[in-house]
Parts: structure tokens; C-alpha cells; sequence
């Protein structure tokens, strides 16, 4: 089975992910080994961590480029997909124009929240943003604390045009017992409709994708292989996505009351 791992930060010395063309090839390798045919890169844009550092598009592909040449002299046959983890703002409709933040020419964008804060207004300014014909896509909510305190915020921002991108760590536990429950619910109700790895280094937190997959089929059976080749495949094509619809068999309560039982 063909993997496409949606969301990493492999590209070398760009942002907190690999930070030497050596770190980025052992986890590539990695990859290789786990079926993992392409790579979407996912850098971090206008987070505060990203202050000083180089976002300009012409310079990530020139680093791709640098990348994929080492990669053709150690034999890893792997794509590499360029995109952004798109740090939430009120000004996600004047940066459209920028090619690197979008997905197949404005159909997708990746946005990601501070873990334990979602602004006031936030749900409202992604409305607009699907409404301009660009599909946010939610990375890895599992980990916020507003999810985990209450998971109908997924149903909301799912209803509102909205999808949703959980980290294969969280499934195997690098994040946490809440994030852990709060992707398995997720995965029961028909909430997610990508996963990645969102790996950063060849260490803690390198591609675990195989892993969560492994996982994810105990809870959805072979439909996971939706979340890790079609549907991410769509998002590179610009091919629209027909998410399930959320099932009401769990009872609503947060993660937290689940932990205490």
C-alpha cells in the first residue's frame, strides 16, 4: 500500500523540523522503509517560533531541490510535495496569493492553533475562507486543549466546510492520554479525514506513519487507508473531499471525564 505522509517538516534547516541535509535523509530512509511513497512538506508560516527565518517560496524550492539530489544519490525514491503549516490569524483571506501556503493553486490550506488557545471570532474567519473557495484543514486538534475539553468543536468546524488532519504520534501515545482519546474518538465518529506523522527529526518524533496506521485499522478497519493515500492524494490534486457523516454513537462528554473512568 502507497503511502502519502500529509504533514512533516523534512526539509533541512528551514524551521524547528531537520535541521541538517544528513537528519533529513536518515528520516526519508525511514520513510522509505515504512511505504511512505510522498512526502508533503509542511513548513511553518507566520508562527512566532518562524521570526527571522526564511519563508520566501523560491527559497524552500531551491532547498527541495538541494534535497532531492541527495536523495537521487542514496537511492530514496521518495516525492516531495511542497506546502505550510499555516499559523492561525485574522489575515488567513490577504495571503492567498502566496503559492507556498495553499495546496494545488488555492484549493486547501492547512491551519494549525496554539495548543491552548482558539480566538475568539476564529470559527467565523474560517467560514470566510471556505466560503472564498479555499478548504481549511485542521492539524492535529487532538492536541488542543478546547478539543479535549469538548469534541463537538469537530463536528462544528466539520459542518462549516472544515477538515481534519490528526498526528500519527498522538495514536501511538507520543502526545499524551488525552490527545491519544481525543484522536480515537475522533476516528470513531467519522471526524478525521487525514492523518500524518508530522515528524520533525530522526529521533522522537520521525515518521511514524506505518505505526498509526497500524493502529487506526484496529478502530476503522481498512478505511484508513483513505486518510493516508486518498484523501491526501485529492488535497494535492485539488479533488474535492466527501467526509463521512459523524456518527452520534459516542456520548458526548470530554476527554478528561473519560480519563477519570
Amino acid at each position: 500500500m502507497r503511502l502519502i505522509d500529509f504533514h512533516n517538516h523534512i526539509l533541512p534547516g528551514i524551521d524547528d523540523g531537520s535541521k541538517t541535509m544528513q537528519e533529513s535523509i536518515e528520516m526519508l530512509r525511514h520513510a522509505q522503509e515504512q511505504g511512505i511513497t510522498d512526502v508533503v512538506n509542511t513548513v511553518h508560516y507566520q508562527h512566532p517560533k518562524m521570526e527571522g527565518k526564511n519563508t520566501d517560496y523560491d527559497y524552500i524550492s531551491s532547498v527541495k531541490d538541494e534535497l532531492l539530489e541527495e536523495m537521487y544519490k542514496k537511492n530514496i525514491k521518495i516525492n516531495i510535495h511542497l506546502g505550510a503549516e499555516v499559523f492561525f490569524n485574522f489575515n488567513l483571506l490577504d495571503i492567498l496569493n502566496n503559492p507556498l501556503i495553499t495546496f494545488c493553486s488555492g484549493k486547501y490550506m492547512l491551519v494549525e492553533f496554539q495548543t491552548f488557545m482558539m480566538p475568539k471570532g476564529y470559527e467565523k474567519h474560517l467560514y470566510d475562507l471556505k466560503i472564498s473557495g479555499v478548504t481549511p484543514i485542521i492539524a492535529h486538534p487532538e492536541r488542543y486543549k478546547a478539543v479535549q475539553d469538548d469534541i463537538e468543536i469537530i463536528e462544528k468546524l466539520i459542518n462549516s466546510g472544515c477538515l481534519i488532519q490528526i498526528d500519527g504520534g498522538s495514536l501511538l501515545g507520543h502526545f499524551g492520554e488525552k490527545c491519544t482519546l481525543s484522536a480515537e474518538i475522533m476516528l470513531k465518529r467519522n471526524m478525521v479525514h487525514i492523518i500524518g506523522s508530522d515528524s520533525h527529526n530522526n529521533k522522537n518524533r520521525n515518521f511514524c506513519l506505518k505505526a498509526a496506521v497500524n493502529v487506526a485499522r484496529e478502530i476503522i478497519n481498512d478505511y484508513v487507508y483513505i486518510l493516508v493515500n486518498d484523501n491526501p492524494r485529492k488535497v494535492l490534486n485539488g479533488e474535492k473531499i466527501t467526509p463521512l457523516e459523524i456518527s452520534k454513537e459516542i456520548k458526548k462528554e470530554n476527554v478528561f471525564s473519560k480519563l477519570k473512568k
